[in-house]
């Protein structure tokens, strides 16, 4: 039964997306440091899988640049630089900037309403402090603007680099306040697009953005300080 089950899990195809955020975040976090070795029997055991999803999101971490691998060695917890970290969200804030400059200009009005719809909706969750579905809706409210640009190559290159920086990005909404605060930039965001202004949109989503790079490195630093 319990070799069916695995089966199951894995046509599920949640398995490897599970371990990878779950890895991902244990790095960021400071439960797992630089230099840790990732064991692939030892994965597979503690997520009740095959050793084949286990090499999958050891591979899209090492993606992420969180894990490195040699050939024929274990996978091990890499150090991200602070530098590397900045210029990562350097480029992260002006590829947003770009899609909701776009997104003031080209989103339809339904697009629009529904962008607009989802973000009033958040004050639920920032109200409840629901710091798990508040990261969905923030990761939902910037893939609206990233299709609301209306440019494939625009949004490949966004959504890769948001990839990277997917474990930072969560990690700031364990801040005190952050939650609120996330959703005061949101509105500006929201509002500048609702009037159609291009210029307001693209500086609200930069600004944005070097905010959560903000964060996110003072999350890195208490790790460190840990």
């Amino acid at each position: 039964m319990k070799q069916v089950r695995r089966k199951e899990i894995i046509r599920a195809g949640t398995t490897v997306e599970q371990m990878v955020r779950a890895i991902a975040d244990m790095i960021v976090t400071g439960v797992m440091s630089p230099g840790d070795k990732l064991d692939e029997i030892s994965l597979a055991a503690r997520f009740d899988v095959s050793r084949t999803p286990v090499r999958e999101a050891l591979r899209q971490l090492c993606a992420m640049g969180l894990v490195g691998r040699e050939p024929n060695r274990s996978a091990v917890v890499t150090n991200v630089s602070e530098r590397y970290l900045h210029s990562m969200f350097e480029a992260m804030a002006e590829l947003e900037a770009i899609c909701a400059r776009l997104s003031a200009q080209r989103m339809t009005i339904d697009e629009r309403h529904a962008l607009e719809a989802e973000h009033r909706a958040s004050m639920q969750l920032v109200r409840r402090g629901a710091e798990e579905d508040y990261a969905a809706h923030n990761t939902d409210f910037h893939t609206r603007l990233y299709r609301g640009a209306h440019n494939d190559h625009v949004y490949d290159l966004v959504t890769q680099t948001r990839a990277r920086l997917a474990p930072f990005r969560r990690a700031q909404f364990r801040l005190p306040g952050r939650l609120a605060k996330s959703y005061e930039e949101h509105d500006v965001i929201v509002t500048a697009i609702m009037r159609a202004d291009a210029i307001g949109a693209g500086q609200a989503a930069y600004s944005h953005v070097s905010i959560v790079s903000d964060a996110s490195t003072v999350f890195a630093s208490v790790k460190d300080e840990g």
